[in-house]
């Protein structure tokens, strides 16, 4: 059927005739349109391979399938209407969580996935949103866009208060506020500095050649390079703390961790002790009507409850801040209702599994976190990686072909409060990072792939830090560049000294292999993480489609190779160490 002159290796010429013959183009078919279904035929399978040096031999006819099933016959966008529509945001342990967990559940089971259930694991109160209306009454009326902040509460039905600029810097402002903020709208930030949109909200895509040109050596497993989150985040600089031992800012109070959580508590005890009525922030970035914050209140039933707190939109902030300098002051209008899930405060993990047929003790895991935040809806945050997840395991169980591993699934609660679930489930099943006391299933879990990083789609992968699994993926990859996953990253090997910023970590920094892949930008770090703009209509179809074909494809070949992958070295205990 193909010349030997084509220079292509002999699995490549089986692939490309398996299909052709499977696709059973009739040959009466006039010449034009026998050759347009070829060619459509040919998009199954890469434009050229060359076996990597170091690496695996790869089964291009399970590549081919898996395209297909990818491509023509995606689910993906379902699964994230469902996740973000049906049932976000997914506030972690609220009973929208609950419910999203209970759809995705179903959906393993209905796919032919055993062992499916929930994994539980301390974490405290559920919330999330019933009711929100916010306004200015007088001197005119003004719509106000925003929402609630996380674990704070609601205003018991609606209030008329007046506002009182008072912005908090350190704990000696509590003394200049004394007496003087009951019943009020504490405006408890300066207002934000707001400038011109001289460059795009999303960034270009990186061309092959860009990507590669990089060179990035870290190790670790995190999101990758140019996943966007961080770097063009917050570009004004605005709401990061500045100099100084305490400083209070809108980014202080959105932050996860054990410093800005002691920080809240001081600033909530004050504001419930002054009798605040309610708390505006213009949020930690975003103008335009995008409004990004997150935490308000903790999910620790000990912790201080403060009065309620809204995020506005940057120009209603300083709209009021404004009217006050030029002392009018205006009436604000609030109608909030939030639910508190108090019955159960263990939040949990979605766990299925596609059992291995020859080695099932040995697990290959992938997933992404499934908590989102309350402003959107979660999408790109994460209900893309956790979609990508769900799609990459139902296609492996349609291919029905056996994989030596057992594929195991995680979605993730908790990430957004600083890694909590996945942390809490690789101590419980591999070892404490406390004693790093290894339990029998430490040495069977293969690796970890994990995605987190928006709607981008995939444009490399870490190595973990092993220059070992970097040939490994290289050939992996080398047959599917044509998707644009060009590069392999991460070859040189630094230790996670804790788990965060995303789930991966939680495995490195044990000891195992915890891979993130390299994503396109787009709006994730400039406009949806963290924001009211986390919604469906963010997420780039062909760019989730692609990744989820990519995961499907690593997981394959994780599960079916004859050795597990290189592994990176085993830390010493941290008696520190917390269990999440």
């Amino acid at each position: 059927m193909f010349p030997e002159c084509c220079g292509f290796p002999v699995e490549y010429i089986s692939s490309l005739t398996g299909i052709l013959m499977k696709a059973r183009i009739p040959m009466n078919l006039p010449r034009f349109r026998q050759l347009a279904a070829i060619s459509a035929a040919l998009l199954l399978i890469p434009a050229s391979f060359a076996q990597a040096p170091g690496g695996d031999k790869v089964d291009l006819d399970t590549l081919a399938k898996i395209k297909t099933e990818a491509y023509q016959n995606s689910q993906l966008m379902e699964h994230l209407f469902w996740m973000s529509e049906g049932y976000g945001p997914r506030v972690t342990n609220s009973r929208n969580h609950m419910l999203a967990a209970e759809w995705a559940m179903k959906q393993m089971k209905a796919w032919g996935l055993k062992n499916v259930h929930l994994e539980k694991w301390p974490f405290g109160y559920g919330w999330q949103i019933k009711h929100f209306y916010a306004a200015m009454e007088s001197p005119v009326y003004a719509a106000f866009p925003g929402f609630p902040l996380a674990w704070t509460p609601g205003t018991n039905g609606p209030i008329t208060v007046e506002p009182v600029w008072a912005p908090i810097h350190s704990k000696e402002d509590f003394a200049k506020y004394h007496g003087k903020l009951k019943g009020k709208a504490l405006l408890m930030f300066d207002p934000a500095p707001l400038t011109l949109h001289t460059r795009p909200d999303a960034l270009p895509s990186p061309t092959d050649e860009e990507i590669l040109a990089r060179g990035d050596t870290r190790g670790g497993g995190g999101r990758g390079p140019a996943a966007g989150a961080a770097a063009n985040r917050d570009p004004s600089g605005r709401g990061r703390p500045g100099e100084g031992e305490w400083t209070y800012s809108p980014t202080s109070l959105s932050l996860a961790g054990e410093k800005n959580g002691l920080l809240r508590n001081e600033v909530n005890a004050f504001l419930r002790d002054e009798g605040v009525a309610i708390s505006l922030t213009p949020g930690y970035n975003g103008d335009g009507g995008t409004i990004f914050s997150t935490y308000g209140g903790s999910e620790n039933p000990n912790a201080p409850v403060p009065s309620p707190i809204v995020a506005i939109g940057a120009e209603q902030y300083n709209r009021i801040v404004r009217l006050l300098q030029h002392g009018v002051v205006p009436k604000l209008n609030f109608d909030i209702a939030v639910d508190y899930q108090k019955e159960d405060q263990n939040a949990f993990n979605v766990i299925g599994e596609i059992p291995g047929s020859t080695k099932p003790d040995e697990v290959v895991m992938l997933g992404g976190h499934f908590d989102s935040w309350q402003g959107g809806t979660g999408a790109t945050d994460n209900g893309t990686g956790s979609s990508v997840a769900m799609e990459a395991v139902r296609i492996l169980a349609s291919l029905k072909k056996p994989m030596a591993r057992t594929v195991r699934i995680a979605l993730w609660g908790g990430e957004e409060q600083g890694v909590y679930g996945s942390t809490a489930y690789v101590q419980q099943h591999f070892a404490p990072r406390s004693t790093m006391v290894k339990t029998p299933e430490y040495d069977k879990l293969d690796v970890y792939f994990n995605d987190d990083g928006g709607s981008g789609r995939f444009r490399g992968v870490s190595a973990g830090g092993s220059p070992q699994m970097a040939a490994i993926f290289k050939s992996w990859i080398e047959p599917i560049k044509d998707q644009h996953i060009v590069a392999v990253t991460g070859e040189q090997f630094r230790p996670t000294t804790s788990p965060g910023g995303t789930d991966s970590s939680a495995f490195s920094w044990i000891g195992l292999n915890g891979i993130g892949f390299m994503q396109d930008p787009l709006e994730y770090g400039t406009r949806t993480h963290h924001s009211n703009a986390d919604s469906y209509d963010r997420v780039q179809k062909d760019d989730v489609m692609q990744s989820s074909m990519i995961e499907a494809w690593f997981t394959w070949n994780a599960a079916t190779r004859a050795e597990m992958l290189p592994r990176i070295p085993t830390p010493a205990p941290d008696p520190t160490a917390k269990a999440h």
